[in-house]
């Protein structure tokens, strides 16, 4: 990354699909990623994966695209950050090329909410409003709401921004950014969009 920022991003998640399968969905969706450019470490409440930014982002999309291609309706909840002190042990991973190792366009509506929180930047509320116009810009924004910010359409143009606006977020004199993500996909409530 430019700028000499830490190429280190990480993504801790939760995923839970609405079924009683939800071991297997999970499990499958899992197996069903390439995540060999991705440290990655499950317990028993979440899953971290961490490397270079793009992979990292590669790696979350795939695994919620391969959860959400079981028709299930899947809720994902994340954190990912960059810039956090002392997070220097996937070097590793930080060899690894650009070039992404999931491929997979399938099509599938998201709505999702997020809120971005740029570490010690005393101008972080322009930081903030800045991305929220890059969403309408981008034709992803759904709403305003208290705490967070809606973005909704197909998986692949919300990762797109949330990359673009996790990379846009920070500085070199603000190395730290936390962005909060939560994902509702082939729900009830979705209506037309299920289709769309």
């Amino acid at each position: 990354m430019e700028c000499g920022l830490s190429p280190i991003v990480g993504f801790r998640f939760s995923l839970h699909p609405m079924s009683n399968e939800f071991i297997s969905i999970i499990k499958g969706a899992v197996q069903d990623t390439d995540t060999s450019n991705v440290w990655m470490h499950t317990d028993d409440v979440s899953t971290v994966i961490r490397g270079k930014q793009v992979h990292v982002f590669d790696v979350a999309k795939a695994i919620t695209l391969n959860a959400a291609k079981t028709g299930v309706h899947v809720a994902l909840s994340g954190t990912f950050s960059a810039g956090c002190p002392g997070d220097t042990s996937a070097d590793v991973y930080l060899e690894r090329g650009d070039e992404v190792a999931n491929n997979d366009g399938t099509k599938q509506y998201v709505s999702s909410q997020f809120a971005l929180y740029p570490m010690n930047n005393p101008n972080y509320m322009d930081v903030i409003y800045r991305e929220i116009q890059q969403a309408k810009d981008a034709g992803v924004f759904n709403e305003s709401m208290h705490y967070a910010s809606g973005i909704h359409g197909d998986i692949h143009d919300v990762f797109a921004f949330y990359e673009a606006t996790f990379s846009r977020a920070r500085s070199e004199e603000h190395k730290h950014l936390v962005m909060t993500v939560s994902m509702s996909i082939n729900s009830p409530s979705h209506g037309d969009h299920l289709h769309a």
